[in-house]
């Protein structure tokens, strides 16, 4: 770790406990209920003495609840969006205080298919219910409600935190005074469907697998594959060509059989190794399917149905070369907004790093952000 004056140095997990008797359980989509949750979570900075200054930041699929900060002295990486949160940043925690949280469904720290299933003693596995984005959204109400806050200042998050981002504002519109969605969509495309699909089958066609029933042989070929698909989509081609072009990894030549060859292809291979190690392949699993089935439009027959009754600001940023969630789909929320007399700031920042630009334009996202949210917290609206 190097201590900067801009970081929020060392901080703490924390754990919320709920649904430990059957009228406190969670209901979810499914019609199933959920018991004895555990909500993984971190804060940074402090929160005033109206509670009017939180902020609720929210991961995207493979993120955490570890946004900021070092665990420890010796601690080598910071959190997911350290860039964006500290004291000065656009998630200035001198000004705010700030709340991530691991949603459900996870496997780093909330309950999740590795979880202990307290009906059997043993890790849910399979057993464990089919999710949705608006669960994970409830799960986050009873934590917003055990830290005694009432309405957060803004929610905001990019990608599948950019669908609980709106998810909340649609679920509790009482809740949220400002919300920031950063390159997602109200639904995602049959395309994203069909890379979610594959990488599923990759997990579930790895002889570890075992129906979810793995252990410690965890489905390690299966899940690597399935984030190698991922990664790519998270990329641009423009950005590809400008990291790797066609250079080769090992030599000069090629090998003329079928290890790799070329650097994109050890890039990945690193990138699916590295995931492995880190995250749960159950997960995998319910966690892109919730993606899937997220669809605002779904319940009123139109996203302008679902945004009748909104009541929060909204910031909506998309990028050029984003090809999982491009542009056009923020431009649809964006149009569903205006049709309602929403206040709405939009814009589509040019880049050239893909879908990863919501974790790269540090310096583009922090101007529109912090000034948002500095007029929201000043009284009027996010614009």
């Amino acid at each position: 770790m190097t201590e900067k004056s801009d970081s929020v140095g060392i901080v703490e997990a924390c754990d919320f406990v709920f649904g430990l008797t059957e009228d406190d359980y969670l209901p979810l989509d499914c019609g199933r209920k959920l018991g004895s949750v555990n909500i993984r979570y971190e804060t940074y900075g402090k929160l005033d003495d109206n509670a009017s200054n939180a902020v609720l930041l929210l991961h995207a699929l493979s993120g955490d609840a570890h946004a900021a900060g070092y665990y420890s002295a010796d601690d080598k990486k910071p959190g997911w969006w350290d860039e964006m949160v500290g004291p000065g940043k656009a998630f200035d925690t001198n000004r705010y205080f700030i709340v991530c949280s691991n949603v459900i469904g996870g496997c780093s720290g909330s309950t999740g298919p590795g979880s202990i299933n307290p009906a059997t003693g043993k890790a849910y596995g399979m057993d464990f219910p089919v999710i949705t984005i608006a669960d994970m959204v409830r799960a986050q109400y009873r934590l917003m409600r055990h830290l005694k806050i009432d309405q957060w200042l803004a929610v905001a998050g990019g990608s599948m935190g950019g669908m609980q981002a709106l998810q909340w504002a649609v679920s509790y519109p009482d809740a949220v005074k400002g919300v920031i969605a950063i390159a997602t969509s109200s639904k995602i495309s049959p395309q994203s469907i069909a890379f979610n699909w594959v990488g599923r089958e990759a997990i579930k066609n790895d002889p570890n697998w075992n129906n979810g029933d793995y252990g410690a042989n965890v489905p390690r070929q299966g899940l690597s594959t399935a984030r190698m698909l991922a990664h790519i989509t998270y990329l641009s081609d423009e950005s590809m060509l400008n990291k790797f072009g066609r250079s080769l990894q090992k030599s000069d030549k090629y090998s003329f059989d079928f290890d790799y060859d070329f650097a994109v292809e050890s890039y990945l291979q690193y990138q699916g190794a590295r995931f492995v190690d880190r995250f749960d392949a159950n997960s995998y699993l319910y966690i892109t399917r919730a993606i899937d089935y997220f669809d605002l439009s779904d319940e009123h027959g139109s996203l302008s149905g679902t945004f009748r009754h909104m009541k929060s600001d909204f910031m909506v940023i998309s990028f050029s070369s984003d090809w999982l969630f491009p542009p056009y789909q923020s431009e649809h929320i964006v149009k569903a907004l205006v049709e309602n007399g929403i206040n709405v700031t939009s814009c589509t920042l040019e880049s050239s790093y893909g879908h990863d630009a919501f974790l790269l334009e540090v310096d583009a996202l922090s101007r529109m952000t912090g000034d948002f949210l500095r007029n929201l917290q000043a009284g009027g609206n996010g614009q």
